[in-house]
């Protein structure tokens, strides 16, 4: 999204907007008379400028690091004025597809071809201007997150030390990056459709994204990565070989090999990359897609363990509890609408 900025640091209000029904927002864009500092808004102020359906969930308490919003839009022709916020905002295409054009204002317009699983990212000091034209359906949906510039600052002290100047990130528009499809899902299940969410495990998504982005994403001029860490491409390389693996046993050896370096060295980088280890991220990994299948899916905890790796259901249990903090059985009748 146009025009990369460096914002000071500030704590996200509410995890979560409320909405009471699933409503259309429509709004008349304020004219751009002022200056960009005088529209830069709240991220949970975002609903007034997005004349689109939100799909929204309950309001809740001790949320300061995330803060999720998904919309169903319709095709604009006319452009809609987007305001500023103060925090990086991270848009994901959850489902359908579209034409996507943006521009500052007075600039050219830029446009993309999106589908799910393409994403922008930007943190922009000033307004924009956007119009889309949904293609093959009437509609299409996307996932606003919003991260807490307070993360970002320790994010950024841990990777480049406690004298690092504020953090930026540069603009994408449409690209696709497996690692932040993955993340995105895990927060959008846990504060959407979760009752009683885990401000831990948000938290840690939260953290893992944000590492990501500075790492990945930084805007020019941001003091490079820390030293020994597993390259990003290697990285996402690997996690997108775990996904596909569930099922199967661990193995330290494909994924360093995939890496194209020895154990050792692999196992250090990619700790040092992700702050845990491969076999703790592939156990993570299997438990996020345990919990998809027990929110999604009808099928028996025995064969959702087996999809995941687990051929004894005692273990699977005790696995899932030591992970999520409750069995499978559990997460599936207390936890989900």
């Amino acid at each position: 999204m146009p025009g990369a900025g460096v914002c000071p640091c500030a704590t996200l209000p509410n995890a979560v907007s409320s909405s009471e029904s699933i409503e259309s927002l429509s709004v008349s864009q304020p004219e751009p008379s002022v200056s960009p500092s005088d529209v830069r808004i709240p991220a949970e102020s975002m609903l007034k400028y997005m004349p689109s359906v939100h799909l929204g969930a309950p309001q809740r308490q001790g949320f300061q690091d995330a803060l999720v919003q998904v919309f169903k839009h319709r095709s604009l022709s006319e452009p809609i004025m987007v305001p500023a916020v103060a925090e990086p905002l991270l848009v994901m295409i959850l489902a359908g597809s579209a034409i996507v054009e943006e521009r500052v204002r007075g600039g050219k317009w830029e446009s993309a071809n999106v589908q799910a699983g393409n994403f922008y990212l930007t943190s922009t000091t000033e307004p924009y201007e956007m119009r889309w034209t949904a293609i093959g359906s009437d509609t299409f949906e996307v996932m606003h997150l919003y991260i807490a510039l307070s993360l970002v600052d320790q994010a950024a002290r841990d990777l480049m030390g406690s004298q690092v100047a504020p953090i930026g990130f540069r603009d994408v528009s449409g690209e696709r990056d497996e690692l932040i499809r993955t993340l995105l899902d895990q927060l959008r299940l846990e504060l959407m459709d979760r009752r009683e969410p885990s401000p831990l495990f948000v938290r840690s998504v939260a953290m893992a994204l944000t590492v990501h982005l500075i790492r990945t994403y930084p805007a020019p001029g941001t003091r490079a990565r820390r030293a020994n860490a597993l390259q990003a491409f290697k990285l996402q390389r690997v996690v997108e070989l775990m996904n596909q693996r569930l099922a199967e046993p661990f193995s330290l050896a494909e994924l360093a090999n995939a890496a194209q370096l020895s154990e050792y060295h692999f196992s250090r980088l990619f700790k040092r990359a992700t702050g845990t280890s491969p076999s703790q991220y592939f156990i993570r990994l299997r438990a996020a897609r345990a919990k998809q299948l027990l929110l999604k899916t009808d099928r028996s905890v025995i064969d959702i363990g087996m999809e995941v790796g687990y051929s004894s259901p005692s273990h699977f249990s005790q696995v899932f509890r030591r992970e999520i903090g409750v069995t499978p059985s559990a997460y599936r009748r207390g936890g989900y609408a």
